[in-house]
């Protein structure tokens, strides 16, 4: 039994579900400790040209940890030895492949308002694994995930960053690899 997105998330329920979490991230998890270090929403588009295209929007949300320090760190050589957790999800629309993924994020502060961001880590997707003629072919079912993005902040919570994405298995099992490479805008929330 398929699910249809339109049915879950009507676009009043995001501000609600916006809320409710940005209500839960501020719940200690031990004294003076908050469990989420940001919370991302928005969108993104397959850049993918030919058969191997993907239709459609694509609503993201993203949750960002802090277990090494990153928010505590000097000069950008510490901003890399401290890497943040993130855990995710890129949902299908149009009959394309959903996406949950996992990963390790490493941010450069190029100054208080501008930075750059990578990320490196694993997805496992629902998507064709072969002989389909409109989107990707992608072999297995879990792909590495990699990102890079150029970001903005308008103050010390809210921010905004621009993304692509690539995931792929790198020929590590059988089957092809056309991988999914998207696009997108993400609104951030520093807690």
């Amino acid at each position: 039994m398929a699910i249809k997105f339109r049915k879950i998330a009507r676009p009043s329920t995001i501000p609600f579900l916006a809320a409710i979490v940005a209500n839960v991230a501020g719940i200690p998890a031990h004294a003076g400790e908050q469990i989420f270090d940001e919370l991302r929403f928005g969108a993104s588009a397959s850049i993918q040209g030919g058969h191997e295209h993907e239709d459609g929007i694509f609503p993201e949300a993203t949750v960002f940890f802090d277990p090494f320090g990153q928010g505590a760190a000097i000069g950008w050589k510490q901003q890399l030895a401290r890497p943040r957790v993130n855990i995710g999800t890129s949902i299908g629309t149009s009959g394309e492949a959903t996406q949950v993924f996992a990963g390790l994020s490493w941010t450069v502060n190029f100054n208080e308002k501008l930075f750059a961001e990578a990320g490196f880590g694993g997805l496992w997707h629902n998507g064709e694994l072969e002989g389909n003629t409109d989107g990707p072919n992608l072999g297995c079912r879990f792909l590495f995930r990699e990102y890079l993005g150029a970001g903005y902040r308008f103050d010390q919570h809210w921010n905004v960053i621009a993304q692509v994405a690539h995931a792929s298995h790198a020929n590590l099992c059988d089957g092809p690899n056309n991988g999914m490479t998207r696009a997108g805008i993400q609104i951030g929330y520093k807690f």
